[in-house]
């Protein structure tokens, strides 16, 4: 590379934006999620730019040749015209449409695929052990891929991620560490720093931080920490150790950008910064490879291949071959030397630094693991021998020992005494082919305090010798920032109103990390079930371990995960949550995982819907049909789309669904319904999921609840599906009727008595154990148990009634004429509420304040951050039984879990959950639909402060944005206090996404990269993040909420004018924009 391509490349990379004036600035647009690359101490020249090809709009072929260069976006616009609303949303339109596969390539890789259940072939079901961490670089994967920050095409064919080397550890940083199951005291936990920045729905633009530690990483020490602790004490993360100190880290960014009009060909820009005080020395090695298929059927499949070449202009690149993908070449260009903050290089800059490309195999290392044969020469962890020589086989140590802390035997670490055997043979393929391949980048010297260096890639289907950008490196570093510039537009889009730049950041963040956490998911139980062919056979036992009765499930998708490291699987429930926002940016893709989870070969014949691969088995709450519906309605108001087809197939599934409900949790036919743990844990005094250790059965107040929400939603889509065939008002009527008596059954009979799940002297729902006729007991815990009624709530608007004179002749049938249980148990059907609607609800109105004054009170259920999932009152008033010699309890426990139920990795006796108060603050707002300004409660209870609903609804909203976003001081609540977190400039900006949170402090706790569920809070901030005051501040006197539920976009507020509130002109609102996306609205 000459030096004149060497400074072009410098003042491409690190150059700022020009403004009108030539004056060279900051772009501070997003500051949080912008790479700040050091600019050099003088303002250098913007290199003039080759022209640029691309195919317009209609297909054809553009190339600019005069004139100011205009970027795609421009082009695209002049195109469209007004039918121009994005460049990302015109792609997801072409992906749609099938003209162009934009999310054939995306982040599909695990971030865990070792101790998975579906790696696990023990004879006791123990997944943690089978195939433990130290395993994992040596052993072949049966079922997926993991690394860091990777990507893979949709079927997982071929893989790519980065690994890393400090000069320090004893193995290649390539995949994520955390403890098992066993071996933390509050469940698995990943113990690493990354964070997911940004991502579009076609991922056309993707950024990933992860923080590499310079010192040795303490894999040991947090192991051995962790099992030491019992539950009564906090998880020991990696910020506890040293390994931090003196801020001796790498930050490093990875970013994707598919080219403008070419899904396949993607650009990767790995940008290092040494954030240490002295120079340091960085091993970069992207790899790839392809899963590995041909180990596991009888005869060997055809194998693919990859092989190295390099252009006429000596780049080097890896060829790929395979065949149902055709041919594809990694490029992986020449880099230029680190450089300082100061903007100059390290060293000769005329020098570059050239990978070294290497090859192996994908398969498993059975000498090291078994002391058996290798299939092979070179095998899967042949990167880390040639690269580290304390990882090589040592004398007088066995070759199976591990590196990582585990109880297993370990070899040594690269601080041994040992000394490694002679290299007979190389590690990797003299051949420079394989299935597996690296690129080895060595940066040594970077300085500190900022210095960086930077990577560039391409994976194209292009000759790399007729590649133009490969030779320009300012061109391709265009490319990227012209797909961010693109993600920009998409998000900014969304944005109804003046929201701050840090709950904007706050917003992208979560639905970035919410698109990061797809995964390709495969898994066929009968091959599970039975062994593979050209494998040992599993263990006799083992088919009767977990999941025998789900014979029927082959599953090769690509799924919503909750957690790609500590829940890397899916869940039937979580699904339904993680739709909501997935809908706002991608309803095509959120329509997708709500009905391929009752296609045929996830769902049992008898309807069950897979609950996670634990247990396929395990009950989660019914919450599909809201979110299909919600969905639908999500997307109807974004696009103008109402997609019939989507919302019948799925409600006749769930017609399925629905009847194995009835049939298999309501034991005594009486419509009071069981269902087990219900998702919720821990928080019954029992484990709901057992028998009773007291005998009878459990009436659960939460179960019944939860059925009268399906049987609500199932009306609702019934009503809708009636518009266009009449057919299904004969079905909405069952669903009202069906719903009574759900309804009615919260007095359930007990011999010639009846026992009611409502305490009207508490004024809640409780569960009770029925022991047999006329013995029954309540459980008087006041948990989500008793808030859940609330959620079984619809209002049935005046036209929607009288559109269906079948449906309303039988509804006043039914309150005419079975009036002791239409009037029984659940809000009066007779009166109309406001504009004359009608209230379906189990909870009436007198019930209902009684709920909320408990829900309200902040020495109860209403924190700062939420509503609590148990209430206050049983940290001093813990309530119990003794049986059977044994204490039973429950008490509040606002953090992690004191208990080992369920894994002990979550906890429900306390701490806040989004998805439940999700749902929560949707019932607010319906029942405020009814309602109106009539019905006022005090928020907070005992403030003298009294809202309506919907401003109650909103109250929640804010203070569970509040989790999040900074305070005055530039606090995070979810950051726990922890000055790092909250006050570095290199980690203030990034926000992790837990599972719950801290009931009094809204600390983060759980899966600590969580986006699945508690990617509802970007949702909360579309809503009603423009009024969301800063935390710990007073609320403001009035509510901006009321334009949640005008019924037309020009209604003069009550503030005047003739705009909706204090802050916005929705008339003039650009139909692209999401806007009110309340229940009222859709």
């Amino acid at each position: 590379m000459s030096s004149d391509s060497i400074k072009t490349l410098q003042q491409k990379l690190f150059r700022g934006v020009e403004d009108a004036n030539d004056i060279q600035q900051t772009d501070s647009r997003d500051p949080g999620l912008t790479i700040r690359i050091p600019k050099p101490e003088v303002a250098p020249l913007v290199p003039k730019l080759p022209s640029k090809t691309s195919k317009a709009a209609s297909g054809e072929s553009e190339i600019q040749q005069n004139g100011p260069i205009k970027n795609y976006r421009q082009r695209l616009s002049e195109s469209l015209g007004v039918d121009y609303h994005g460049v990302e949303k015109y792609r997801l339109l072409q992906d749609e449409n099938r003209e162009r596969h934009w999310k054939r390539w995306g982040p599909y890789l695990s971030d865990r695929q070792w101790a998975t259940v579906r790696e696990d072939y023990s004879d006791n079901g123990d997944a943690w052990s089978h195939f433990p961490h130290e395993h994992s670089r040596s052993r072949a994967y049966r079922w997926g891929e993991d690394g860091i920050g990777g990507i893979s095409d949709s079927h997982q064919r071929l893989c790519f991620s980065l690994a890393l080397w400090n000069e320090q550890d004893s193995i290649l940083k390539e995949r994520l560490f955390g403890v098992t199951g066993h071996q933390g005291n509050h469940g698995e936990d990943v113990k690493e720093i990354y964070y997911y920045l940004d991502s579009t729905p076609t991922h056309s633009y993707m950024k990933f931080l992860y923080k590499y530690p310079q010192r040795k990483y303490p894999y040991e020490e947090l192991v051995n920490e962790n099992v030491h602790r019992d539950r009564n004490v906090e998880e020991y993360e990696i910020l506890d150790t040293n390994v931090f100190d003196d801020d001796r880290y790498w930050d490093v960014f990875i970013e994707y950008a598919k080219d403008e009009d070419d899904p396949d060909n993607i650009y990767i820009r790995v940008t290092s910064y040494n954030r240490g005080p002295d120079p340091a020395t960085l091993h970069i090695i992207p790899q790839l490879w392809f899963r590995n298929t041909w180990s596991w059927p009888a005869q060997n499949p055809p194998l693919p291949s990859l092989s190295a070449a390099t252009t006429d202009d000596d780049i080097s690149y890896i060829k790929v071959k395979h065949s149902e993908m055709g041919g594809n070449f990694l490029c992986c260009l020449p880099s230029p030397p680190p450089m300082g903050p100061d903007g100059k290089f390290v060293g000769d800059e005329d020098a570059v630094i050239n990978p070294d490309l290497l090859f192996t195999e994908n398969n498993t290392n059975f000498r090291r693991l078994y002391s058996g044969v290798n299939q092979s020469a070179c095998v899967k962890d042949a990167f880390h021998d040639h690269i580290i020589p304390s990882h090589r086989p040592q004398r007088g140590r066995s070759d199976s020992q591990g590196t990582d802390g585990s109880s297993t035997p370990r070899p040594t670490s690269s601080t041994s005494t040992c000394e490694p055997l002679p290299q007979e043979s190389p590690f990797v393929s003299s051949d420079k082919c394989g299935t597996k391949s690296a690129a080895h980048y060595i940066f040594r010297d970077v300085p500190g305090r900022g210095g960086c260096a930077v990577v560039r890639l391409k994976l194209t289907p292009l000759s790399p010798n007729k590649d133009r950008s490969l030779e320009d490196e300012g061109a391709f570093d265009d490319v990227v920032e012209e797909r961010r510039e693109e993600a920009n537009e998409f998000y900014s889009s969304l944005l109804f109103g003046p929201i701050s730049d840090d709950l904007k950041q706050v917003m992208r963040q979560a639905l970035g990390g919410m698109l990061w956490t797809k995964q390709f998911y495969y898994f066929v139980q009968k091959e599970w079930i039975e062994g593979d062919p050209a494998q040992p056979p599993p263990p006799p036992g083992r088919q009767h371990i977990r999941n025998k009765h789900w014979r029927h499930m082959h599953i090769e998708d690509i799924l919503s995960m909750p957690d790609k490291w500590e829940y890397p699987f899916f869940a039937a429930w979580d699904t339904a949550f993680h739709c909501i926002p997935l809908a706002v940016v991608d309803p095509v893709f959120a329509k997708k995982q709500l009905d391929i989870l009752t296609r045929e070969w996830y769902m049992k014949p008898d309807g069950q819907i897979p609950a996670y691969e634990w247990n396929f088995s395990d009950v989660n709450p019914p919450v599909h049909a809201w979110a299909t519906f919600r969905v639908f309605k999500i997307e109807r108001k974004l696009t103008g789309k109402e997609d019939i087809p989507f919302l019948e197939r799925v409600f006749q599934k769930l017609l399925l669904n629905f009847t194995w409900w009835v049939n298999r949790k309501d034991s005594g036919g009486n419509n009071v319904f069981e269902g087990g743990f219900l998702g919720l844990d821990n928080i019954g005094i029992f484990n709901r999921s057992e028998p009773l250790p007291t005998g009878g059965n459990l009436r659960q107040a939460d179960g019944t609840a939860w059925m009268a929400f399906y049987c609500l939603n199932m009306l609702n889509i019934a009503l809708e599906l009636a518009k266009h065939n009449a057919v299904y008002e004969d079905i909405a009527s069952k669903f009202f009727e069906h719903f009574i008596f759900i309804a009615d059954a919260m007095t359930y009979k007990s011999g010639d008595n009846e026992s009611s799940l409502w305490n009207e002297e508490d004024g809640m729902y409780y569960d009770a154990i029925e022991f047999g006729p006329g013995n029954s007991i309540q459980l008087p815990v006041r948990s989500l148990v008793s808030l859940i009624p609330l959620y079984a709530t619809l209002v049935l608007e005046p036209a929607v009634i009288n559109r269906f004179p079948g449906f309303k002749k039988r509804m006043e049938w039914f309150i005419d004429n079975r009036p002791e249980i239409s009037g029984r148990n659940m809000a009066n059907m007779r009166a109309g509420g406001r504009g004359e609607r009608r209230l379906l609800a189990l909870a009436s109105k007198e019930r209902l304040v009684r709920i909320l004054e408990k829900m309200l009170d902040e020495d109860e259920f209403f924190s700062e951050y939420g509503i609590r999932s148990l209430s206050k009152l049983h940290k001093e008033k813990p309530w119990g039984m003794q049986v059977n010699g044994d204490w039973h309890e429950v008490g509040y426990w606002p953090g992690e879990s004191h208990s080992g139920m369920f894994g002990g990795n979550s906890n429900w006796r306390g701490p806040i959950w989004l998805a439940v108060n999700f749902l929560l603050i949707e019932s607010l707002q319906r029942f405020y639909q009814y309602y109106g300004d009539e019905l006022q409660v005090e928020c907070p209870t005992g403030s003298g402060d009294y809202m309506n609903l919907v401003e109650v609804a909103e109250e929640i909203q804010h203070r569970i944005i509040h989790i999040f976003g900074r305070d005055m001081d530039g606090k995070r609540a979810t950051n726990g206090g922890n000055v790092r977190l909250d006050q570095d400039p290199h980690f203030r900006d990034y926000v992790p996404f837990h599972e719950f949170f801290h009931g009094d402090t809204g600390r983060g706790l759980g899966a600590s990269h969580q986006t699945g569920w508690t990617g509802l809070v970007a949702y909360h901030i579309l809503q009603s993040g423009v009024s969301c005051r800063l935390p710990k501040t007073p609320r403001t006197p009035r509510s901006l909420v009321h334009h949640y539920f005008d019924e037309t976009i020009d209604t003069q507020s009550e503030y005047g004018g003739d705009t909706q509130s204090l802050y916005s002109a929705i008339s003039a609102l650009d139909m692209n924009t999401l806007g009110d996306i309340s229940p009222d609205a859709l």
